[in-house]
């Protein structure tokens, strides 16, 4: 089957009720684009033939701008700002469906009181598995579309400029296979793994699985569709496997404190207290850690299978911010005081 008729039967199906409210590639429209173009690119072939001199054949001026493809009267204005629109809106809906899905599972405050409340009298494990699941189905589609149609456009206009806009995806962070909140959600379904809720969750994503070997530790989630994605754990800075890991808005992850120690602010400053101008370690980019995402799920993964060295880095982190702590106001007495 052609993923055209697999995606519309996607959003007819048992999810259209969830699909009708949140943003999706309209793949449909879109492709009907490319074949409107496809027909004027043939007309400017057949009138390219005409214009022959000297027995050798002479490009109608129009058609010679159409395929060198530095701009598509037909596609371009509407084409390319669409789908950067729409991988805009996908990543913020899937992103904030995952941070309220995860607030359920890892309470905080009063909420984890009021949901140990709740759970007395109604389970809602059922509910939070089958709403993962709707997410990874949602952004595994979604990222299918960009890329199928972004290699329709290619092959229509012989151009790089489908795989330019990728790469264009990426820098502006809205590749939707590289978001730190499905690595989360991968956590979450191997937390889960051992429950009976948890092997619904475990079948149908395919296979996930996390190695917390210490020389190569590696998350691994396979999607429908035969996606697989490999998440390394190691962080850049400590070689250790992460611990209480932050992923930077480039995608990178640390250890909080390894993160702390990158931008130049003490543990129990956090990182939103970080310099607009701090940089990531691996990538040099700049501005990454004022929306850093806290990785909850991975963290108590990682503990759950390596409980000691959990232990171990809780106590080393521990000690390490009381250290600052006390150093930090120890300078700012000194400098109240005046000695």
């Amino acid at each position: 089957m052609k993923f055209g008729e697999t995606f519309k039967e996607y959003l007819h199906g048992d999810q259209e009720w969830f699909l009708d409210k949140v943003s999706h590639v309209e793949y449909k429209r879109l492709k009907k684009v490319l074949k409107s173009c496809r027909r004027c690119k043939a007309l400017h072939e057949g009138n390219s033939t005409i214009d022959q001199t000297d027995g050798e054949q002479q490009q109608n001026p129009t058609f010679s701008r159409f395929c060198q493809c530095q701009s598509c009267p037909v596609c371009d204005q509407m084409f390319f700002t669409e789908l950067m629109r729409k991988a805009t809106d996908i990543a913020g809906c899937f992103s904030s469906r995952v941070r309220h899905l995860l607030h359920l599972h890892v309470p905080r405050g009063m909420q984890r009181y009021v949901l140990r409340l709740r759970q007395c009298f109604k389970n809602d494990q059922q509910a939070l598995v089958e709403e993962g699941l709707m997410l990874i189905e949602y952004i595994t589609m979604n990222a299918i579309a960009i890329r199928k149609i972004l290699k329709k456009y290619d092959k229509v206009h012989s151009s790089a400029n489908g795989k330019n806009f990728k790469s264009k995806l990426r820098a502006e962070h809205l590749e939707l296979l590289q978001s730190p909140w499905l690595i989360e959600l991968g956590a979450l379904s191997l937390n889960f793994k051992g429950s009976d809720d948890g092997e619904a969750f475990i079948q149908f994503s395919g296979s996930f699985s996390c190695n917390l070997d210490e020389m190569e530790p590696v998350m691994t989630l396979i999607l429908p569709h035969s996606i697989k994605l490999e998440y390394n754990l190691k962080c850049a800075i400590c070689l250790e496997i992460v611990f209480n890991p932050y992923a930077l808005s480039c995608g990178h992850l640390f250890c909080k404190s390894c993160a702390c120690s990158a931008a130049s602010v003490m543990i129990f400053q956090g990182l939103k207290a970080s310099s607009p101008d701090s940089k990531c370690p691996i990538c040099r980019e700049a501005g990454v850690y004022a929306n850093a995402v806290h990785m909850l799920e991975l963290d108590l993964l990682i503990k759950k299978r390596h409980k000691d060295y959990w232990k171990k880095r809780a106590i080393a982190e521990r000690a390490e911010m009381v250290q600052q702590s006390k150093e930090y106001w120890e300078s700012q007495t000194k400098y109240v005081v005046g000695y």
